[in-house]
């Protein structure tokens, strides 16, 4: 299965880039193994539009535009379901096993999800009631695909 992971809003160089590239080479090393073929991230510009609703479908249009190719959508929105780390590599396993050749990921802006992606997306899952700055999402994310792939792996990573 090919994963699409689209976020809004482009990482600075630095800490919050170093640590995205590490969980996203250690998440990559294990992919293939898992049935992951093809792991493609991007990163969709932040609108400049006057209001937070045209912002937000400006947004929303380039995420859905990345993954118009997707069987599954996956939207991260802390109005989403609340999963543990074991639920959320299930949900990987289960989407992968489903048959389905591309999941995307999509990550909002400042200003969260635009309506469309909501309801174009499959499952909406929240990591927490607490929002997340996107770029800090971003990083939780790429731990937690690769924490999900060393439960799917039954690698000693994930103790919990």
């Amino acid at each position: 299965m090919r994963l699409i992971i689209a976020a809004v809003g482009r990482l600075k160089d630095g800490a919050e880039r170093e640590l995205l590239e590490r969980y996203r080479e250690r998440f990559a090393a294990m992919a293939k193994r898992l049935g992951f073929n093809l792991v493609v991230w991007h990163e969709v510009a932040e609108s400049r539009a006057a209001t937070a609703a045209k912002r937000c479908a400006e947004e929303g249009a380039g995420l859905l535009k990345l993954a118009r190719d997707a069987d599954a959508i996956i939207a991260l929105d802390e109005r989403g379901k609340a999963l543990t780390s074991q639920g959320f590599a299930e949900l990987l396993r289960k989407t992968r096993d489903d048959g389905a050749g591309a999941a995307a990921i999509l990550i909002g802006g400042p200003d969260g999800l635009a309506p469309a992606v909501r309801a174009a997306s499959h499952m909406q899952v929240s990591f927490g009631a607490i929002p997340l700055p996107h770029g800090l999402a971003r990083i939780v994310l790429a731990e937690q695909l690769y924490r999900a792939a060393t439960i799917l792996a039954g690698h000693p990573y994930h103790r919990g």
